[in-house]
């Protein structure tokens, strides 16, 4: 099997809810690819923001991880997984998603608008960036995707919106390889 029909399947087969949320990972990061599209992202960073929680499929019990506080670092697991696989410029957004979050988690306007799961899995992976991370992480090449990638990531928890197919993404993952 090659590796676009390994993801293709793990999509199809995954129904796991996605943590502490009423939708699946599926769901979740098709809906985070779908917002990207609508905000006429570009090619890659719709492909990063359909990857971008890959690394939950690939750890054993993300749910087990929560509940017994430890991150689970799904950003790097998925980052090395999939950079066998991909260019780096679909590789960037999803290694750096979470410390986009915590870089976001700053404001407390976005800090409000992290859902209940969210707020507790950013006390896992670090809590909110201070000053000095925060002007470190500006100066990273992928920071304005990661940023992007982490507000599509956050708003796409809605239960019961239709979804595209992850057969529907086969071309553009396709065209993202290396």
């Amino acid at each position: 099997m090659n590796i676009i029909d390994k993801i293709i399947s793990s999509y199809l087969n995954n129904k796991t809810l996605y943590i502490g949320e009423k939708v699946t990972m599926t769901e979740h990061m098709i809906q985070t690819a779908m917002l990207a599209e609508k905000a006429k992202c570009s090619s890659n960073l719709i492909c990063s923001s359909l990857l971008h929680d890959y690394g939950h499929f690939i750890l054993e019990n993300p749910d087990m991880l929560v509940n017994e506080m430890k991150n689970g670092k799904h950003e790097e697991v998925g980052f090395k997984f999939l950079k066998k696989y991909f260019i780096k410029e679909v590789l960037g957004p999803i290694k750096y998603h979470v410390k986009a979050k915590r870089y976001l988690a700053r404001k407390d306007k976005y800090f409000r608008l992290l859902s209940k799961a969210s707020k507790v899995s950013l006390k896992l992976q670090g809590g909110i960036m201070n000053k000095s991370e925060a002007k470190q992480f500006e100066k990273n090449e992928f920071f304005e995707e990661a940023v992007k990638l982490r507000k599509f990531d956050e708003a796409a928890k809605k239960f019961g919106l239709k979804i595209k197919g992850i057969n529907e993404y086969k071309n553009l993952l396709t065209s993202k390889l290396i």
